[in-house]
């Protein structure tokens, strides 16, 4: 078999095995309409699961995922680049009055201070946050990314890895509460739109870094921002949910604008390739 078509053939038994074994959490999630924990671990591990019984089968090891820490800048912008992100986005939406800001939320009727509370939940928090990132990244960029990055574009490796992302969300949305609020059509298309637009930063950072561990830190640190932080510190007023959270128009556009800018960049691999546009 050639090189292009064994990656093609991984790339499929992946994606395969993955949705597969979603599907027992998709039920248990649908059965409810709400995302437990439990379930949602689950489920956000079945992509790591997927590849690692892969992996093992194939090469009877786990090579290839990307274990190495890199010590590059990389882990530092996957950490830092939700929040400020989400600082551009929500911050606008509470200058322009769109939404407003409503800190007691995370401080409680108490009012413990919210510098305490977000320092928290950005260093414990995001441990938690990132056990659970974990079981998705090992699958999504450290089996997926690199199988297509074998015969793909850097374009196409982070529209196909996207597309398959965004899919892996959709019974989530349409089928329990992951949703803001907004019409179902417009809550699948902003959201995707997100996705493969963040799927060229997860792409550019891991085959940059050589590492799986960017695309953890930054996944985990977007779920602890945007979905622990930012989201509850907005208060509606009818528009704000079409241009807040994962599923408004604000992190989509900001999302690709960082994406255009990291693939305008010609770079050059850890193994010393230059991956084509």
């Amino acid at each position: 078999m050639r090189k292009g078509s064994a990656a093609w053939c991984r790339v499929v038994s992946f994606l395969l095995l993955t949705y597969g074994l979603s599907s027992i959490f998709y039920v248990r999630i649908a059965s409810t309409g709400k995302l437990q924990m439990v379930p949602v671990f689950g489920l956000m591990w079945c992509p790591g699961v997927a590849a690692m019984i892969l992996r093992l089968t194939w090469q009877g090891n786990l090579r290839g995922t990307g274990w190495s820490w890199n010590a590059t800048r990389c882990p530092l912008y996957s950490y830092f680049l939700p929040p400020v992100l989400g600082l551009a986005v929500y911050g606008s939406v509470w200058l322009t009055g769109i939404g407003s800001f409503n800190p007691t939320s995370l401080t409680g009727v108490r009012g413990e201070s919210l510098v305490a509370v977000i320092a928290v939940l950005a260093t414990l928090g995001f441990v938690q946050t990132a056990f659970f990132a974990l079981g998705e990244e090992i699958g999504w960029r450290g089996f997926l990314v690199p199988e297509l990055a074998r015969t793909s574009t850097f374009t196409m490796t982070a529209l196909i890895s996207g597309a398959a992302w965004s899919v892996y969300h959709y019974p989530l949305v349409i089928f329990a509460d992951y949703n803001s609020g907004t019409p179902m059509w417009f809550a699948l298309l902003v959201f995707t739109w997100m996705v493969v637009a963040s799927s060229f930063v997860y792409a550019w950072l891991r085959l940059k870094s050589g590492s799986v561990w960017t695309a953890v830190i930054l996944h985990a640190s977007h779920n602890l921002y945007i979905q622990d932080v930012f989201d509850p510190l907005i208060k509606d007023r009818g528009i704000t949910k079409y241009i807040t959270t994962e599923f408004g128009m604000g992190l989509a556009v900001a999302y690709t604008a960082v994406a255009y800018y990291l693939w305008r960049r010609r770079y050059v691999s850890t193994a010393g390739e230059q991956l084509p546009i």
